[in-house]
């Protein structure tokens, strides 16, 4: 017999196996079976943290096995890939979840994904994103957005995802743990891998392409989509790519392409605007700020003053008909530089898997909807005015530029913000390339700036301390999503207006995350696979 049961337990009795059965026994008295506790078994489905009322407690959602063996979690559960025969080929932009997961979903049907991806590899990579640190220099086309395994490869690694709908979430993270992550991503309610084990998860996935006769091209940028028209529309018969170390071009035929490009890539929105304008379309996005605090604050605040660790926050408010809320939150994390370009300064977040250093930090971002873009982002848009989103996005990161140093950021303490004063000093930061102080109330646009403020009054009132003399605010937090969604055939999932052009991932606007994305990417693959299998692509 198995039945379903929820234990709370503390902190301290969590790994107390005679503590754990003892109450499996009691839950189950409860369902009116009657066990001794020697006959049950457990099996942790889900785990989460009550920290509510002042007290920590254990929440372990479980399977208890009357009499039989919990079942093993086995290489049987996972997807079976086969080698590539090389008859089918198909072209993936982009090495972010999307990608990959979709480069292993062909592999399921024997297909062969050619993977081109504008960056480095990670251990490249690695050491050009520290030059933005130490020298203040963007490589646009290799950098926190860009490169082997996306814009994840290089941050907290969240798992957590509401798209349950979308997909098989437990599958996709059962790829992951057999990839390398730990098993804990299995039960914990917010699954994270950490920046310090994702790259080598990546280099194993890609590995495990390569090997089964894939292709994986580093330093190869999307430069031009191959078409031919047929039936009076579009359809695409490969890319033209551009070597990004040497400058030589070529082209790259394939049965299907699969675009998982990223929410950053405004050149790749650029190109499908080239040939298909009607193929785009604006979309509501958010942009704000990135919020640091001391973690040993966010966790007093959240765990009530007791002796546990690396606290989470989620906080969400209404003002003035727009949702303000916090975004990406990472415990025991840094705020790291994610611009694409040396004109400009983003922020981002990440951790590392014991999430452990001295600050913890969080997006604040307002949502900004097509209507909040300015009329002069439309006008520059021409023709194709979904791309307004994206220039407005731009000229935002440039005047954090302006307002910064290098790749220092522009900041303000918090309680100056609102009191709309310049800060004459600054908290220490987890921001390698520095932050400058800055009077972010006054060249914010007015319409974030005004609810940020509202936000972090709500926010104070849920989270006593919330505001406090070290609450740093650094500039500028864009890219948690895309302005720009490329549409879908709601049948065949490919663009509307290019036949064989599948959009997917964050950059197509229809998914936000890691496991979203990846689910996106097999959803793609699945449709390409099935479309080749019956000759129609």
């Amino acid at each position: 017999m198995i039945e379903a049961i929820t234990l709370i337990v503390r902190s301290e009795d969590e790994h107390d196996e005679n503590v754990l059965k003892s109450k499996a026994a009691e839950a189950l008295a409860k369902k009116n079976i009657r066990v001794r506790t020697e006959e049950v078994r457990l099996a942790v489905v889900k785990r989460s943290i009550d920290a509510r009322h002042g007290r920590i407690r254990i929440c372990l959602v479980c399977k208890a096995y009357i009499g039989e063996t919990p079942d093993e979690r086995s290489a049987s559960s996972l997807p079976v890939w086969k080698s590539a025969d090389g008859s089918k080929r198909v072209v993936i932009v982009g090495s972010g979840p999307a990608g990959l997961f979709g480069g292993l979903r062909l592999l399921e049907d024997g297909i062969t994904p050619i993977i081109v991806e504008r960056g480095e590899k990670t251990e490249e990579r690695k050491k050009t994103i520290a030059k933005i640190s130490t020298q203040g220099s963007v490589d646009g086309d290799s950098n926190y957005c860009f490169g082997e395994g996306g814009a994840g490869a290089f941050s907290d690694g969240k798992l957590y995802t509401r798209s349950t709908k979308r997909g098989n979430v437990g599958r996709i993270l059962s790829v992951f743990n057999f990839f390398g992550a730990s098993e804990s991503i299995l039960t914990d309610a917010h699954p994270h891998i950490g920046t310090d084990k994702l790259p080598k998860i990546v280099n194993a996935v890609r590995e495990k392409i390569i090997s089964l006769g894939g292709e994986f091209h580093c330093c190869t940028k999307c430069v031009d989509f191959l078409t031919e028209t047929e039936g009076g529309k579009k359809r695409i018969t490969g890319i033209a790519v551009q070597d990004t170390k040497t400058g030589e071009r070529r082209t790259i035929k394939a049965d299907a392409v699969l675009l998982a490009s990223g929410h950053s890539a405004n050149d790749i929105y650029e190109l499908v605007a080239q040939y298909a304008p009607e193929a785009l379309e604006a979309k509501t996005f958010a942009a704000g700020v990135r919020v640091e605090h001391p973690r040993e604050l966010i966790d007093a605040i959240q765990f009530h003053g007791k002796d546990f660790h690396s606290a989470e926050y989620r906080l969400t408010t209404q003002v003035s008909g727009r949702g303000v809320y916090s975004f990406c939150m990472c415990p025991g994390g840094f705020v790291v530089p994610s611009a694409t370009g040396c004109d400009e300064i983003v922020v981002n977040g990440m951790s590392a898997s014991a999430r452990n250093s001295k600050w913890s930090n969080a997006a604040i971002v307002v949502e900004t909807r097509p209507e909040d873009i300015p009329e002069e982002f439309i006008k520059k848009a021409g023709t194709c005015p979904a791309l307004a989103g994206l220039y407005w996005r731009a000229h935002l990161e440039r005047e954090a530029k302006l307002h910064g140093e290098g790749q220092a950021a522009p900041a303000q303490r918090m309680e100056d913000f609102l009191s709309h004063r310049k800060s004459d000093t600054l908290p220490p930061t987890s921001f390698t390339p520095g932050v400058v102080s800055s009077r972010l109330d006054e060249w914010l646009p007015p319409h974030i700036e005004a609810r940020l403020e509202k936000a972090f009054a709500d926010f104070n009132k849920t989270m006593r301390g919330f505001i406090s003399p070290d609450a740093l605010l650094v500039a500028v937090e864009t890219r948690t999503s895309t302005p720009v969604r490329i549409l879908r055939d709601k049948e065949t999932g490919e663009c509307v207006s290019i036949a064989r052009l599948y959009p997917a991932g964050e950059g197509s606007g229809y998914s936000g995350g890691i496991v979203s994305s990846a689910m996106d990417g097999e959803r793609a693959a699945a449709i390409i696979a099935q479309r080749l299998s019956a000759h129609i692509v």
